[in-house]
């Protein structure tokens, strides 16, 4: 099948990748190296299974909220829409009201993280567009399968107590979060974001993609 357009919306790791506070960085050293005289180059990856483009389930804040592993294959290949969100400091409800979505598709907030270079910045900022808690209401009014942002985390560092991932997660919502979107115009899309076969694991760091 040949499609009009594919967008890369990952993050590149270890030059764009945000670390969020607190979470282990990610690092790749090589062990072997061919111009040292080893038979071939070997690396060693240190990273936190948020690290990068990822994908959180439920288990992540959810106590016997499904694992990464419990899902089909399937369900990380679905129908998606990438709405432009004009507010540079929050994403509300208001926005959302005006987009069209169906059950069990996926939402993608492009944002000012996207236009300005934040999504990619390689350093965490305190200041980036987020999601307001009525916005995560009306998502799961929508029974939405998945939602997705522009920067490593969804809602602000000062929530502490973790409001919308609860929201979301609560209502087996799963969050895609560090995408780059600024070469993504609004509209229909599908979407890849395939996690990585894991035991157990509450997240997942992911390739996605958008096939137009």
């Amino acid at each position: 099948m040949k499609y009009e357009k594919i967008y890369d919306i990952s993050v590149l790791m270890g030059v764009e990748d945000i670390d969020y506070p607190g979470t282990t960085p990610y690092t790749r050293e090589l062990t072997q190296k061919i111009e040292r005289g080893d038979s071939s180059n070997l690396s060693r990856l240190i990273m936190s299974t948020h690290s990068g483009t990822h994908l959180d389930a439920p288990s992540h804040f959810i106590s016997d909220g499904k694992h990464i592993d419990e899902y089909p294959v399937g369900f990380f290949i679905l129908p998606a829409r990438v709405l432009k969100i004009g507010d540079k400091s929050i994403i509300r409800s208001a926005e959302l009201e005006k987009s069209k979505t169906a059950a069990g598709e996926a939402l993608l907030f492009k944002t000012e993280n996207s236009v300005t270079g934040r999504a990619i910045s390689g350093r965490f900022s305190k200041d980036f567009v987020y999601l307001s808690e009525d916005a995560a209401d009306l998502c799961i009014s929508r029974k939405l399968g998945l939602v997705g942002i522009d920067y490593n985390t969804i809602e602000p560092l000062r929530a502490k107590s973790y409001p919308v991932h609860k929201k979301l997660l609560g209502k087996g919502i799963l969050i895609l979060e560090s995408v780059n979107l600024v070469d993504v115009p609004s509209g229909q899309y599908t979407l890849l974001c395939l996690p990585l076969r894991m035991k157990a694991a509450e997240a997942s760091p992911v390739r996605a993609i958008l096939l137009k």
